[in-house]
């Protein structure tokens, strides 16, 4: 009898420690949700998100992450570069496992960025910029995308003439593409009539605007319409088709699906080159999970290529 008791004590405390044991452990490493442990968290920040390429491919991502078992939350501070950092801010005091800038200007957020870093919540970007504070920008090559989108419109125009250029200096990635552009017009002979800014969150109404006001500065010396991206240059085809204007064309970049079904009608929109952006998404989320396993990126700049979409392949998946 008094053995029977003592095995019985020996097995309690045998039962206690590994109760012990198992609440000092806590869960395991974060990211591997499926397993019974916890799931990453990701917080997304952006000031664009009514921009249909920026909404694009943070669905993209979302989608992505919340197959790994992730918990993502998204917010847009609607081109507000205040609130953006006060967002990054909100985002690191939670401790998030890691926190993406969906396009924006890095050096507008630099509060934001500290904040993070302060706080040991390593930043990755889709579609921003190199920038201290961000582990790794995967974007396509913007250089590439102006330079297609720029020959392309030089071609729709005949090899000659002189353009109107749609712009929006505080993302990186347009600012880039213009400059890409620009080279390739001054180098080809064209003509820049005039950058114009276009303001966000409104692109396709301010470039519209703007698109009639220049065709009345500017009349028949405008022979074609360089986009930044799609909706500015959606903008400028409604603004020539209001006033009548035949024989300008119009070029945008990002590849949306109302920028393809413009092109395949034949109309002023001749041309878009169309960015991965499921392949962006993608490796954002590799990148983090990489992270997060302890394998930092191998470099601060991803970039993808483009493919030009004109009315031949417009059609075409």
């Amino acid at each position: 009898m008094k053995k029977t008791r003592t095995l019985a004590l020996i097995g309690g405390i045998v039962a206690a420690a590994s109760l012990a044991l198992t609440a000092c452990s806590g869960p395991a490493s974060a990211g591997s949700a499926g397993s019974g442990d916890a799931a990453m968290t990701i917080a997304v920040v952006t000031p664009y998100l009514s921009n249909a390429s920026t909404k694009e491919v943070i669905d993209l991502f979302s989608e992505d992450a919340e197959s790994r078992g992730w918990q993502v939350s998204v917010e847009d501070t609607a081109g507000d570069m205040n609130k953006l950092n006060s967002a990054f801010q909100n985002a690191a005091a939670q401790q998030p496992d890691a926190i993406v800038l969906g396009m924006g200007d890095p050096t507008q957020v630099s509060l934001g960025l500290k904040s993070a870093a302060d706080a040991g919540v390593p930043v990755f970007a889709i579609d921003a910029a190199e920038a201290d504070g961000i582990a790794a920008n995967v974007t396509s090559d913007n250089t590439d995308l102006g330079e297609q989108s720029a020959n392309a419109l030089i071609e729709a125009m005949g090899g000659t003439g002189a353009v109107v250029m749609l712009t929006h200096d505080p993302h990186p990635g347009v600012k880039e593409r213009a400059a890409g552009a620009k080279a390739v017009f001054e180098k080809a002979g064209i003509t820049i009539l005039e950058s114009k800014h276009v303001e966000v969150p409104g692109p396709v109404d301010d470039a519209r605007k703007s698109v009639q006001d220049l065709l009345s500065a500017h009349g028949d010396a405008v022979t074609g319409i360089w986009g930044g991206w799609d909706e500015p240059a959606l903008g400028a085809t409604q603004a020539l088709q209001a006033a009548g204007v035949t024989g300008v064309p119009v070029v945008g970049i990002d590849g949306q699906d109302f920028a393809l079904a413009e092109v395949a009608k034949g109309g002023p929109f001749t041309a878009t080159v169309k960015q991965d952006w499921e392949s962006i998404a993608a490796q954002v989320a590799d990148l983090i999970e990489a992270n997060a396993a302890g394998t930092a990126p191998e470099k601060t700049q991803y970039e993808l290529p483009g493919t030009l979409v004109t009315k031949d392949n417009a059609g075409q998946d």
